[in-house]
């Protein structure tokens, strides 16, 4: 009697795989609809957890370093330059824990069907760009309550999400891919989160750092991000180091080029892994 043995393969090129990645739309839209919905089910507040988070976290940086600390924030009131910081590291923060389990929390839809499994980190990455869009409305509010008006460089914005999203995505990729063969990586995220937080620009302006330590500081791609989006939203009293910005915007180059790469290989092996 003879066996039939189900055989789980990605297109023969990279062109079908790519080209695979529209004909799974579908799939990609339900993933991140699905993650969307379940969030903050059975939660009593609900979706006022993406506003409550980043408001008790801005609280806390502000009365560390704006209050106790005591650094400089130019005319630029503390709360929203903490909060200008806070967008962008939350964002890419969410996107890596979030990612790093997204495919151990699909093994039945991983394993048993073929799509481009590229779909699944980028999904959960559109979930906490959702939490970004929230957030935003509460720094809006923040601004609006300081009187604080942004110039025309705010309209540049679109940009640094962007850069943003190739920050998110990059660590995203490596992490979900490494978090499938080596289950430890579920005990580093958090650390590596929350260690993030301490060594990038989050609670405090990177103008604090002393000029000859302002390149090296920058090899941490993060601090171009969050330097990009308070350039953008805080207009002319936020400056942009451009050395430094520069070789963010080359890291994070290879840090996405090289996180696309490495979940490529490693997913002819992932149905078998996990």
């Amino acid at each position: 009697m003879s066996t039939k043995r189900l055989v789980i393969k990605a297109g023969k090129t990279e062109g079908q795989y790519w080209r695979d990645l529209w004909h799974f739309k579908e799939l990609f839209y339900f993933l991140a609809w699905r993650d969307l919905l379940v969030r903050y089910k059975q939660t009593v507040i609900g979706v006022s957890w993406a506003l409550i988070r980043p408001f008790i976290t801005m609280i806390v940086l502000t009365i560390v370093f704006g209050m106790l600390a005591k650094l400089d924030s130019g005319d630029i009131p503390y709360p929203i330059l903490v909060f200008a910081g806070l967008l962008p590291w939350q964002f890419f923060s969410n996107a890596l824990s979030e990612s790093s389990n997204s495919l151990i929390l699909n093994t039945n839809l991983v394993s048993k069907v073929y799509f481009p499994r590229i779909i699944v980190p980028t999904s959960s990455i559109i979930v906490s760009f959702a939490d970004f869009l929230i957030s935003a409305l509460l720094l809006a509010g923040i601004m609006i309550w300081y009187n604080y008006v942004p110039d025309w460089r705010i309209f540049t914005l679109p940009l640094f999400i962007g850069v943003a999203f190739l920050a998110a995505m990059g660590g995203g990729l490596w992490l979900a891919a490494l978090n499938v063969k080596y289950r430890d990586f579920r005990y580093i995220v958090p650390f590596i989160v929350q260690f993030g937080l301490y060594i990038s620009p989050v609670g405090f302006s990177s103008g604090v750092v002393p000029d000859e330590w302002r390149l090296l500081y920058s090899l941490n791609p993060m601090v171009g991000v969050i330097d990009g989006f308070r350039w953008a939203i805080l207009g002319g009293e936020s400056q942009i180091y451009w050395p430094g910005f520069m070789i963010s915007m080359v890291l994070l180059s290879v840090l996405f080029i090289s996180g696309v790469r490495y979940f490529r290989k490693m997913e002819r092996t992932f149905a078998d892994i996990i």
